[in-house]
């Protein structure tokens, strides 16, 4: 398919409905048609890994082909520059968060764009570094306890960015190292009363809710088996 086709396709599949439901969850719909995750998907699979029209689709503008552009690109073709362009064009925290989860973690460049991003004063950009840390707390299974060390150090640094979209995030990035096994749930939990002593309100909200979760009797059961 080209971008043309893909574009009608994702405008066929729109709904005014759906828009108004994306809009009600703080998501830009200035140029999206209204469709659907499970559609988006749909499309992709049946793409599969198209770099080149990956980057085509991610530069037409419309909404939802930047969902399509992240799950269409290969990881082993995606260089720095590819990501920092990118990164410097979300606008959207679903477009940011679904381009890590999707794309960006898969990259050999992961780790090293998790300490550009969350030093980048651009909220989007910023909020894309500790989506990263989120989803390669996640997913990257092999990594070491330790190597999550140095992002707790970050999250302390810009706890109390009290930006929304950037807060939020650093508060998912401090949860999900938090549940990768007791000894960094410990290390989490020292963070969040680290922070909450800080004189700010997103500092204090982070530690909160962080706090809340990591010492859930159930997730802590969860972590230690």
């Amino acid at each position: 398919m080209t971008v043309k086709e893909i574009v009608k396709l994702l405008k066929q599949n729109g709904s005014e409905h759906n828009r108004k439901g994306m809009a009600r969850y703080g998501i830009k719909v200035d140029n999206a048609f209204g469709v659907s995750a499970p559609v988006i998907r749909s499309i992709a699979k049946e793409i599969g890994i198209k770099h080149e029209l990956a980057k085509e689709l991610w530069n037409c503008g419309v909404h939802e082909a930047h969902h399509i552009a992240a799950l269409t690109a290969d990881p082993k073709l995606t260089t720095k520059s590819m990501m920092n362009k990118w990164v410097r064009d979300l606008y959207s925290w679903d477009i940011c968060d679904s381009t890590c989860s999707n794309l960006f973690r898969k990259t050999d460049y992961a780790i090293d764009m998790i300490f550009e991003w969350t030093d980048n004063k651009k909220e989007f950009v910023r909020r894309a570094g500790f989506s990263l840390i989120a989803f390669v707390a996640v997913h990257h299974k092999k990594r070491s306890d330790e190597e999550f060390l140095p992002f707790l150090a970050l999250i302390v640094k810009h706890s109390n960015d009290e930006r929304n979209m950037v807060k939020k995030a650093v508060n998912w990035a401090l949860r999900q190292i938090g549940k990768r096994s007791m000894f960094l749930n410990r290390e989490a939990l020292d963070t969040a009363y680290q922070i909450k002593k800080f004189d700010s309100k997103s500092a204090r909200w982070i530690a909160s809710d962080a706090i809340r979760e990591l010492t859930n009797e159930k997730i802590v059961a969860r972590i230690k088996r």
